[in-house]
């Protein structure tokens, strides 16, 4: 009995004694080749994360276009003062909202900003970020004519305009490498498109175009969008730097024109002064 047992013992032992001996031996093999492979990783490790902090301009995201514009607006909110005012916030975030819900991107998310400065200005970045200059506001006729501007800015992050005058910039100034272009680069770049120089001929128009289309389809008034580029010409001696681009102004009111008797709506909101007049008292 005993010798029978000592057999079975020693027959389990060895059933399990054998896969424990060779898993000590294919850990054995597996430390062996840890370092070098952890050495592989870390001298590759540095460009792994640069390639984290590059955007290949060429093919970039939803996501990253969000993540740039949002970089983008921390510099410009450490440069610009901005209305505070709960009541033109708001007021200017519904007409904007009202406006993204008949573009192409719906669901994308948009940031609309009052800007506290009396020059006549606008601009956009890109990731959703829209940016209107107080003066401005106060300039327009009514809420129609605010509506123009801010789906022409609309129209120029649908458009992703500044994506593409951005990598053609990187390129030509020789800051892209072929991974693409550095995230701080790509910020201050972006940044200084959108603030100072002026957006191509085939842009304006078709920042125009979508513009107009959303106009329309939100039930604005589409005569406000040509109306604003009328008043503006009478009464400034010279026009607002975000206007003054190529194409000229005349050329740009011809083609609205001929985009809206070939589509015309019946559609006449947003032109009440005294209304608009009073929605923006606190500016």
């Amino acid at each position: 009995m005993f010798g029978k047992l000592f057999n079975f013992h020693h027959q389990v032992r060895r059933r399990w004694l054998y896969p424990v001996i060779s898993v000590v031996v294919a850990v054995s093999i597996g430390l062996a080749n840890v370092v070098p492979a952890q050495a592989n990783i870390n001298r590759w490790l540095p460009s792994i994360i640069r390639g984290v902090q590059v955007y290949q301009l060429s093919n970039i995201s939803p996501r990253q276009e969000i993540e740039l514009g949002r970089q983008m607006n921390d510099q410009i909110r450490q440069n610009m003062r901005f209305v505070r005012d709960p009541n033109i916030n708001e007021y200017v975030r519904q007409i904007g909202q009202r406006l993204v819900s008949q573009s192409e991107r719906p669901d994308y998310p948009f940031t609309f900003q009052v800007v506290d400065n009396n020059t006549i200005n606008a601009f956009a970045t890109t990731g959703g970020f829209v940016y209107l200059h107080s003066g401005l506001i106060k300039s327009v006729e009514n809420e129609a004519e605010l509506a123009s501007v801010l789906g022409h800015e609309i129209g120029h992050i649908t458009g992703r305009h500044l994506i593409g005058q951005l990598r053609q910039r990187a390129i030509a100034s020789g800051v892209a490498s072929a991974a693409g272009i550095d995230r701080n680069t790509a910020v201050s770049l972006g940044v200084e498109l959108a603030l100072n120089l002026p957006r191509s001929r085939q842009d304006e128009f078709d920042a125009d175009r979508r513009g107009l289309r959303m106009l329309s389809k939100a039930g604005y008034a589409q005569s406000a969008m040509i109306s604003f580029m009328q008043t503006l010409q009478r009464r400034s001696p010279s026009i607002p730097a975000f206007l003054s681009t190529h194409p000229p102004m005349r050329d740009r009111i011809a083609a609205l024109q001929r985009l809206i008797n070939s589509e015309p709506t019946i559609g006449q909101d947003g032109l009440n002064t005294s209304q608009y007049r009073a929605r923006i008292s606190n500016l």
